[in-house]
């Protein structure tokens, strides 16, 4: 069987080579690149001998060709000096070294040569030359009839006899035991290394011509060896065809009778299912003819459509411009939060300064009071001090008490009560304090979009683009959900009108009259006409803004800066907090949650004010009887500011439950604070006063049910003290004061207490009171 040559995968040369050839090893004589070049050449050799040394350098020559781009010119320089090196080309003075070194060497080697020769004569025997010949002969005989070589020779030539013949027959070459191995290399000069590494590329070119034909004559044995194969299995499929049919129809096995039957119902079966094969082949056929005409009519309308290049380019431009707002309004959110948060923190310290100097004038007035009424002196040099710190405070209080009545005075209104009144006044210094941060932080706010453009700034003409989408593409947009996207994007612009908007101050600009509020309602007005969905998206816009932008921002105004004893910022506030939860109550589910966390913040706050702000001093009948007294002051000041936080806290009726309203202002403030202070308050007009500005306050809706005949359940206490109050009125010089407390019970709906008041102390005169009402 003939043995396939080993491929080298070696390139052929060619006469524009690049730096490969420039890596050719040298071709010294005896060399092992030489040999195994010559390897394959020979009769006998294996295949893979030497073949693979030559093609390792060769390979490793062309994988240092190949480089990255930009470091080709620096191969080229390797790839020169690379052959410089290896051609073996010496310089001048390089040469003369080594032809001095080669004489050396010569002598060297010629010296140890014949010493090897005399050593090697003696021991090994050599035989003659005929006797070679002759098993030379007999080896080809071999080859040639029977493929192998006997191992039965004789040798009994001599070295003699081998020399002799060697000298007659010239042109007989010796095997390769044969040949003598050079230990040293023998010494070259220039020229005959030139000469060598010329033959050694003739042999390489010669030897892949020669590989190139060697696999031609393998392919073309190995093509003949498979038809061979392929017919002789042919032939033995046909062979056990035979020799079944044979016995198929071999006479001595009998077959079972046929039933004509059983083949017919076999035959309906078989075309039974080849007709239900062919009709639904018959369907997908028709389905893809149907598919066809379909892809095709797409194709001509396509193609018809003059409109689907602007739509594609309207549709790009879309997505380029929101790619770019949001990118802005990411960069710009920063200084947003930034701006806002200085703002909240300027007008926070504001609100503190004012609650904080509120609890430490009340601190050191009724530590002051209480040393009065005890007519108690200090000696140590501490309570000297606190009451120096306490002096200043009293006087800086009074001093503004002085100015605001001053100004009450020019205005006319006479009937204001000491305590009622907010006491939210600067001094200079903190005032010009709080304009200036205030102003720069205003300033820094106009800087914010100074460098955007207004087609990604402006409220407006951000809806205008998507107005544009809706009306020219409204199934695209409604099926983008924009109108759930548009709030998100509106939140920052939105913020950064807001940051100069404080909803406390009584002539703060309404929702309304926002600029943003106006858009988003014609935004929200021309969706309506033009969409035909109930649950269409734009018409949620406006409460997602409130719920997500407004009420966290009034949340937080609630929570740090709200005053409750304010009556200004509470009506204020009471104002947008209407406007939110009322006129958005088509959209009561979507701001349900921020309802409720608004109302609870609300609720919250006040009842912390009524733990912290309400303190309302009792003092001895003695120390109150003067109202001139300071104590008497005092406490009548006390109680005017928890009347007003309970007025506050009832303005919110509306807003809040009544249950929470009730717990609130009835249990909590006037069960517990006011009417502590009434029960021990002299009898007189003034608590004829007070109790009808408390009666005044509640909430009528309470009453509106003219079936009532007693009053609700937490105004009890409230009635013992109308009762008692004009019990004793009725036994004093101000007896014209009970009728007003009848009314008091009258309005409240204490009908059967009035009643039974009247009744008891035989106070027939009013009975006509009851009854006109």
């Amino acid at each position: 069987m003939a043995h396939r040559p080993k491929r080298t995968f070696r390139q052929r040369r060619a006469d524009s080579s690049d730096s490969d050839g420039a890596e050719v090893p040298s071709a010294e004589p005896g060399a092992p690149g030489e040999q195994a070049a010559r390897g394959p050449s020979k009769e006998g050799s294996p295949p893979g001998g030497g073949h693979a040394v030559a093609a390792e350098p060769r390979l490793r020559g062309r994988g240092r060709g190949r480089g990255r781009v930009w470091a080709s010119s620096r191969r080229a320089a390797r790839a020169a000096l690379g052959a410089d090196g290896d051609s073996g080309i010496p310089d001048e003075e390089d040469g003369t070294h080594h032809a001095s070194e080669s004489k050396d060497d010569q002598s060297s080697s010629s010296n140890g040569s014949s010493s090897l020769e005399e050593e090697f004569s003696s021991i090994v025997n050599i035989p003659d030359a005929a006797f070679i010949q002759a098993a030379r002969r007999k080896r080809e005989l071999a080859r040639a009839q029977e493929d192998y070589i006997s191992l039965d020779v004789k040798h009994t030539s001599t070295i003699s006899d081998m020399r002799k013949n060697s000298d007659e027959d010239p042109e007989s070459e010796p095997d390769d035991h044969e040949k003598r191995i050079p230990f040293t290399p023998k010494p070259t000069t220039l020229r005959q290394k030139m000469a060598e590494e010329t033959a050694t590329r003739n042999e390489e070119t010669s030897e892949e011509s020669q590989e190139d034909e060697n696999q031609d004559i393998w392919e073309q044995q190995q093509m003949k060896k498979a038809v061979k194969i392929t017919e002789g299995r042919d032939i033995d499929l046909s062979h056990n065809r035979k020799s079944q049919t044979m016995k198929k129809f071999d006479t001595s096995i009998s077959f079972p009778p046929v039933n004509l039957e059983i083949i017919k119902k076999q035959l309906n079966t078989r075309l039974t299912l080849l007709q239900d094969t062919h009709r639904s082949h018959l369907r997908e056929y028709e389905k893809y003819v149907q598919d066809v005409k379909s892809s095709k009519s797409t194709i001509h309308n396509l193609e018809n459509s003059s409109n689907q290049a602007l739509n594609f380019q309207f549709y790009k431009s879309m997505k380029i411009y929101v790619e770019n707002l949001i990118d802005c309004l990411n960069e710009k959110i920063i200084n947003i939060q930034e701006i806002e948060s200085s703002m909240h923190a300027l007008l926070l310290k504001q609100a503190m300064i004012f609650m904080k100097r509120r609890q430490d004038e009340l601190k050191h007035q009724s530590t002051y009071l209480q040393q009065l009424s005890r007519k108690a002196e200090t000696s140590t040099n501490g309570d000297k001090a606190l009451d120096e710190k306490t002096q200043w405070i009293l006087e800086e209080m009074e001093s503004r008490r002085a100015r605001r009545r001053q100004a009450r005075a020019l205005s006319g209104n006479c009937d204001h009560q000491e305590g009622t009144s907010s006491d939210d006044e600067l001094s200079s210094a903190d005032l010009t304090d709080f304009q200036k941060s205030q102003g720069d932080i205003l300033q820094d706010h106009k800087k914010i979009f100074e460098d955007v453009h207004d087609d990604f700034c402006n409220i407006q003409n951000i809806l205008s683009k998507f107005q544009q989408w809706r009306e020219k593409f409204p199934d695209s947009y409604y099926e983008a959900f924009i109108g759930l996207c548009i709030p998100k994007l509106l939140n920052p612009l939105i913020r950064v009108q807001l940051i100069d908007w404080n909803p406390l101050k009584f002539d703060s600009i309404g929702l309304k009259q926002m600029p943003w509020f106006k858009y988003i309602e014609e935004f929200m007005n021309s969706s309506m006409e033009d969409s035909k969905k109930e649950n269409g998206s734009d018409k949620k816009i406006l409460s997602a803004v409130i719920n997500k932008t407004i009420i966290p921002r009034l949340i937080d105004f609630v929570e740090f800066i709200w005053d409750p004893l304010s009556t200004s910022q509470t009506r204020s506030l009471i104002t947008h907090c209407r406007t939110i939860l009322e006129e958005q109550s088509t959209f009561e589910n979507e701001v349900s949650k921020g309802k409720k966390d608004l109302l609870k913040s609300i609720v919250s706050r006040m009842k912390k004010a009524i733990d912290d702000d309400v303190f309302i001093p009792l003092y001895p009948e003695s120390a109150v009887e003067n109202k001139t007294s300071p104590q008497s002051k005092f406490q009548e000041r006390q109680f005017w500011s928890g009347l007003k936080l309970f007025r506050n806290i009832l303005l919110w009726n509306g807003l809040l439950s009544d249950d929470t309203l009730q717990e609130l202002g009835l249990r909590k403030l006037l069960n517990r604070y006011l009417i502590i202070a009434l029960l021990n308050a002299i009898p007189g007009p003034d608590v004829v006063t007070k109790c009808n500005q408390i009666a005044a306050y509640l909430p009528e809706k309470w009453f509106e049910d003219s079936t009532m005949r007693t009053s609700i359940p937490q105004l009890e206490n409230f009635i013992q003290v109308l009762l008692q109050s004009a019990l004793k009125l009725s036994r004093s010089e101000f007896r014209d004061e009970v009728k007003e407390v009848i009314l008091i019970l009258v309005k409240i709906r204490a009908f059967n207490q009035a009643e039974s008041f009247i009744e008891e102390y035989h106070l027939d005169h009013l009975k006509s009171v009851i009854k006109e009402v």
